[in-house]
């Protein structure tokens, strides 16, 4: 892979720069990894690596979650970044494994940056306030939109950075890594991507949840079924669930049933 023309640098600007800022509105998920993946495979014309390392990022990020003030690492960062790194490295589909080993400390760096711009977001607070006070609408307006931007160029600017290196530098650089230390990224990577999946598993688990994760991965280990057909069987199964279970309601009144899931009970009673 050689180095990027300008109109395609241009573009995974503008992908870094709405991916930051997703990462605060929440509104398109460009932020998530396997969207922002994607999108610059896309433009460069990686497609089908930045889907794979999108797709297994993805599988990490599920796993983080800001709690109180803990703030999960960087999603954002780290799926730009790294994409960025697996396309100007030219391994193809064979350096994804490298690419999330990277992402991993890139994400926890993006914790840095994003310090930084929540800092200098305080003063905005104040400013608002004070337009708030002279019923200023528009001035309330301006700053919200600059607020928003920040986050976005929190994205654009390391993204562009990266894009200043050659891609033979790059290369170079990946493909100078000995085996040993490309081997255990790997491991590392797949060990991580575990990880984040056993973490989202273990908070949506209930009873109710655990057969029908028990059949997929049945179905996935024995057959010979693709992704697109095991998710078709999986929401045929869903939604021959929501129907039995709305059935259910109907018959018993619509009453408060105790279905081994507190957030399920909650939400049926209203």
């Amino acid at each position: 892979m050689g180095d990027l023309n300008i109109i395609q640098m241009i573009l995974v600007v503008l992908v870094a720069f709405l991916a930051g800022m997703e990462g605060i509105l929440d509104e398109f998920q460009f932020h998530q990894p396997l969207v922002a993946c994607t999108l610059i495979g896309l433009v460069t014309g990686n497609l089908t690596a930045c889907i794979i390392l999108g797709g297994s990022l993805q599988m990490i990020a599920l796993g983080w979650a800001n709690i109180g003030a803990a703030v999960a690492p960087d999603a954002a960062l780290a799926s730009v970044a790294s994409a960025i790194i697996l396309v100007l490295g030219g391994q193809g589909e064979n350096g994804v494994d490298t690419a999330i080993a990277v992402a991993i400390p890139l994400a926890v760096a993006g914790l840095f940056l994003t310090m930084i711009v929540r800092t200098l977001a305080v003063p905005i607070v104040h400013f608002m306030d004070a337009a708030a006070e002279k019923g200023d609408y528009k001035a309330i307006e301006r700053w919200h939109i600059i607020a928003v931007i920040m986050q976005g160029i929190r994205i654009a600017l390391p993204a562009g950075a990266l894009l200043l290196i050659p891609a033979a530098t790059v290369s170079g650089f990946l493909n100078s890594m000995p085996a040993w230390l490309t081997d255990g990224m790997a491991i590392g990577g797949g060990m991580v991507v575990a990880v984040g999946y056993a973490m989202v598993i273990n908070m949506m688990a209930t009873r109710e949840v655990w057969p029908f994760f028990v059949i997929g991965f049945v179905i996935a280990a024995i057959s010979e079924l693709t992704l697109i057909a095991i998710g078709a069987l999986a929401v045929a199964i869903a939604l021959i669930y929501l129907n039995i279970t709305e059935n259910q309601g109907s018959s018993t009144g619509g009453g408060g049933s105790n279905t081994g899931d507190p957030l399920g009970d909650i939400l049926n009673d209203y």
